[in-house]
C-alpha cells in the first residue's frame, strides 16, 4: 500500500489494500468493514505466545509451539478424504505437519524438501508420535519478525484466518499517515495523551489487550467521545438557528383538556408542561426529549401541550411504533378532548382507503386538529394544512441522523417531542440525546400503588398457581413471561407453547399465547382480546409492548427471571398495576443464582423507581449491555465506555460546550474518521 501520506487513503474502500480482493472483501464486511479505517477501530481481544522457539523433544499437546525444523519427506495418500503429511525433524527428533484439503502443490512450495522453516501452530498427539496440523504459520527462518512474537487474536468470521488478516491489520497499522492534532496543548498535557498515531499502534499491541486503563486507549476514547459531542452540538445549533413562528394561546383549550383528566397532575407533569410551552411560545424550534417511567403521565402531556398548539391556529400529530397503542392515544385524545372543538382522527396502515382518502382531504384543508396513528403519518402523500406539533412516542431506539429527519418532517415551524418510557443514567443522556433538550417525569400519578416485587424459586410454582387462582376471583388478569433465550428463538417457542399447554390444563379457556412466530396482526388480535377481557392468563416470550395500558392486569410472572437485565426487569414489571389496583411481580427462579442475579433481584425488590434501576443495571452490566442500546441496529461507541471513562465525558461536556465556531474545522478530520462527519454536513 506505501505510505499514507494522502491522508484522505484511509476512508478508501478496503479493496485498495494489497491483497484483498472482492471475495476477501466480502468476507471483512461480515465483521462490518467497509473501508481502511473501519480496521482501526477493530481491536484484538486476546493474544497468542508464539515468541518461543521450542524443540520438538519439549512439545506439549495442547499448546500453540513455534518451532524451526527441516523438511525430510512428504506422504500423499491416493485414497480420498485421507490427509497430507509432511515429515520433519530438528536436532532433538521428529514431528508431522498434517494437512486437511490441502493441494500437493501449495505444500511443496511452503515445504520445499531439505529446506528449513519456521512453523507455528496447536501441538497434538496421535499414534504416540507429534503433530501439528493445518499451521497457522509456516515462514522461512528469515521471518522471525512476523512469526515468533505475541500475536494478537481478532475475532473472525468465516473465510478470515488469523495470518491473512494480520497481515491486512499490518499493512495499515504500519502505513498510518502522520497527522496535525486537533487537541489542545492543554488537554494532551493533562491527560498525558500520545499522538493519534501512536494510540493506534498501541492499542492493537497484545500487553494493551487487557489494559482497559492504557493511555493509548484513554486518548482514542476521548477522541470519540469528542466526535459524538462536536456532532450533537453541530445538530443542535443546526435545529436552534431557524427561526420559527411563535405560538400564541392562553391555555383556555389545555385548561379544558385538564379538567377532563380524572387524576390531579403531578408536580412533575405540570414542571414539563410548562417546558414545553415556553418552547412553543418561542421563536426557536422546540427539539425535546421527554423521558418518563411506565406509567407516570407522559401521554397526557402531550396531549395537553397538543392543546395549546391547537389553540394556536395550528395542526398536531402524534405518532405511535404500534397500532394497539396509537389507538389507546386516540381513545384517551378523544376522551380528553370531550366537549371542545378539536377534531380528532385515527389513521393507520389498516385504514380503509374510502376512510383513508377523507381523513387525507380534511386533513389539507385543515378540518383535522390532531390526528393520531403509526409512522403511515409521515407517508409523502399525507399533507398537512398548518402542521405545528409533532410527538413521536418509543423513538429511543433511533439515532441521531433519523432525529434529524423527524425534525425537519413538519417544516420549519413545527415543534418535535419525543418520548422515551426507558429511563436511561445521565451519561447516557448525554452521549444519545445530547443534540436535545431533557425532559423528565420522576414522579408516578398520585393514586397508583408501588408494584410489589417477591422473588419465588421454581420449586414453589404451586404457590404461584393459587396466587393467580386467587387474582382471577377477584377478576385480575395475568401476564406470564417466559425465559428469554437470545441464542435459540426455537428454545423461546418451544418453552412458551410448554408453559402454556401447562397453565391450560390448570386453567381451561382462560390462557392465550403470543410468541415470536406469529404475525403482527396475529399479534395484536391477542393483544386486543387480552384488553378486552376475553382471556385472563396470556403468556409471551416478546416483551410486552411498552407504553400500552392493560388497566385489569395485576399480576406478572416473569419465569427465569436471572436471564433478564435490571432494566428489562422493570418494563416488564410497569405492564401491571396501572389502574387504582395494587400490581405485584413475580420473579420465578432456578436454584443457584450467581451472584449478579441475586443482586439484580434485590435492587428490584428495593426500588420502583426506573431511573435508578437504569443506573444500577448499566453499573452492573455495561452501556454495551443497555437495554435499548442497540435497538438501532447500530453501536454508539467503538471504543468509548461510559462507566469507565465517565472523567472524560464529563470534560469533553464542558470542553466543546465552550468551543468557538472556528474551533470545530479542525476537528473535521476526526469525525470522518468515526464516521460522524455525513450527519452533521449535509445539505440543509
Amino acid at each position: 500500500m506505501g505510505n499514507l501520506k494522502n491522508k484522505e487513503i484511509i476512508f478508501k474502500k478496503i479493496t485498495y489494500l494489497k491483497g484483498v480482493g472482492k471475495k476477501l472483501a466480502k468476507y471483512l464486511s461480515g465483521k462490518k468493514i467497509e473501508k481502511i479505517n473501519d480496521l482501526l477501530w477493530d481491536l484484538p481481544y486476546s493474544s497468542t505466545d508464539r515468541s518461543l522457539l521450542t524443540k520438538t523433544n519439549n512439545l506439549i499437546p495442547g499448546t500453540i509451539s513455534s518451532i524451526k525444523v527441516e523438511v525430510l519427506k512428504y506422504s500423499f495418500p491416493r485414497i480420498r478424504n485421507l490427509p497430507n503429511k509432511v515429515l520433519c525433524q530438528d536436532d532433538k527428533g521428529k514431528i508431522e505437519i498434517v494437512f486437511f484439503n490441502s493441494r500437493e502443490n501449495y505444500i511443496k512450495a511452503v515445504l520445499p524438501l531439505k529446506k528449513w522453516v519456521l512453523i507455528s501452530g496447536k501441538v497434538s498427539s496421535y499414534n504416540k508420535k507429534y503433530q501439528i496440523a493445518n499451521p497457522e504459520y509456516i515462514s522461512s527462518p528469515d521471518k522471525t519478525d512476523f512469526v515468533l512474537k505475541n500475536i494478537p487474536k481478532y475475532s473472525l468470521t468465516d473465510g478470515l484466518n488469523e495470518k491473512s488478516y494480520r497481515k491486512i491489520v499490518d499493512q495499515v497499522i504500519n502505513n498510518l499517515p502522520e497527522l496535525d492534532e486537533w487537541h489542545p496543548h492543554e488537554v494532551i498535557k493533562k491527560f498525558k495523551f500520545s499522538t493519534w498515531k501512536d494510540s493506534i499502534i498501541n492499542i492493537h499491541e497484545p500487553e494493551n489487550i487487557n489494559n482497559k486503563d492504557n493511555k493509548f486507549l484513554k486518548r482514542l476514547a476521548f477522541d470519540e467521545i469528542c466526535s459524538n459531542m462536536i456532532v450533537m452540538s453541530k445538530n443542535r445549533t443546526k435545529i436552534k438557528k431557524n427561526k420559527k413562528e411563535k405560538k400564541y394561546f392562553k391555555n383556555e383549550l389545555s385548561n379544558k383538556v385538564i379538567k377532563n383528566f380524572k387524576f390531579n397532575l403531578t408536580k412533575d407533569q405540570v414542571n414539563v408542561i410548562n417546558e414545553i410551552n415556553v418552547d412553543l411560545a418561542s421563536n426557536k424550534k422546540m427539539f425535546r426529549i421527554l423521558q418518563g417511567d411506565v406509567g407516570s403521565g407522559k401521554t397526557v402531556v402531550s396531549i395537553i401541550t397538543s392543546a395549546n398548539v391547537i389553540d394556536s391556529g395550528f395542526q398536531a400529530a402524534i405518532m405511535a411504533p404500534t397500532d394497539i397503542l396509537a389507538k389507546q392515544h386516540y381513545n384517551l385524545a378523544i376522551n380528553l378532548f370531550n366537549n371542545t372543538h378539536v377534531k380528532v382522527e385515527y389513521l393507520s396502515g389498516k385504514t380503509e382507503t374510502k376512510i383513508k382518502n377523507e381523513i387525507l382531504k380534511k386533513l389539507k384543508d385543515g378540518k383535522i386538529d390532531l390526528l393520531i396513528g403509526t409512522h403511515s403519518l409521515f407517508q409523502k402523500k399525507i399533507s398537512f394544512k398548518k402542521l405545528g406539533y409533532i410527538i413521536i412516542d418509543e423513538q429511543h431506539k433511533f439515532g441521531v441522523k433519523q432525529r434529524m429527519m423527524f425534525a425537519e418532517k413538519g417544516g420549519l415551524n413545527c415543534d418535535v417531542l419525543l418520548m422515551s418510557a426507558t429511563p436511561i443514567p445521565r451519561t447516557m443522556v448525554l452521549t444519545i440525546y445530547g443534540d436535545m433538550d431533557v425532559s423528565k417525569i420522576l414522579q408516578k400519578p398520585n393514586k397508583r400503588k408501588s408494584i410489589l416485587t417477591y422473588s419465588k424459586p421454581e420449586n414453589k410454582i404451586d404457590e404461584i398457581i393459587n396466587i393467580i387462582k386467587n387474582n382471577i376471583k377477584l377478576n385480575n388478569q395475568v401476564f406470564w413471561v417466559c425465559p428469554l433465550i437470545k441464542e435459540s428463538k426455537i428454545l423461546d417457542f418451544s418453552s412458551t407453547i410448554s408453559r402454556y399447554e401447562w397453565l391450560k390444563k390448570k386453567f381451561p379457556n382462560e390462557v392465550s399465547i403470543m410468541h415470536g412466530k406469529l404475525t403482527k396482526d396475529e399479534k395484536n388480535k391477542i393483544l386486543n382480546n387480552f384488553l378486552e377481557k376475553k382471556v385472563k392468563i396470556l403468556v409471551s416470550t416478546t416483551v410486552i409492548e411498552v407504553g400500552i395500558d392493560f388497566p385489569n392486569a395485576n399480576l406478572i410472572i416473569i419465569e427465569n427471571a436471572n436471564k433478564f437485565g435490571l432494566a428489562q426487569l422493570h418494563q416488564l414489571r410497569g405492564r401491571v398495576g396501572r389502574g387504582n389496583e395494587q400490581g405485584i411481580c413475580i420473579l420465578l427462579f432456578k436454584k443457584n443464582l450467581s451472584k449478579n442475579s441475586i443482586n439484580r433481584i434485590k435492587i428490584l425488590k428495593k426500588s420502583n423507581d426506573g431511573f435508578f434501576i437504569a443506573e444500577e443495571d448499566m453499573k452492573m452490566r455495561g452501556f454495551g449491555d443497555m437495554v435499548g442500546f442497540q435497538q438501532s441496529g447500530e453501536k454508539y461507541f467503538k471504543l468509548a465506555d461510559p462507566i469507565r471513562d465517565i472523567e472524560l465525558f464529563n470534560y469533553a461536556e464542558n470542553y466543546i460546550k465552550n468551543l468557538k465556531e472556528n474551533d470545530f474545522k479542525k476537528y473535521d478530520y476526526l469525525l470522518k474518521l468515526f464516521d460522524k462527519a455525513e450527519i452533521i454536513y449535509t445539505e440543509d
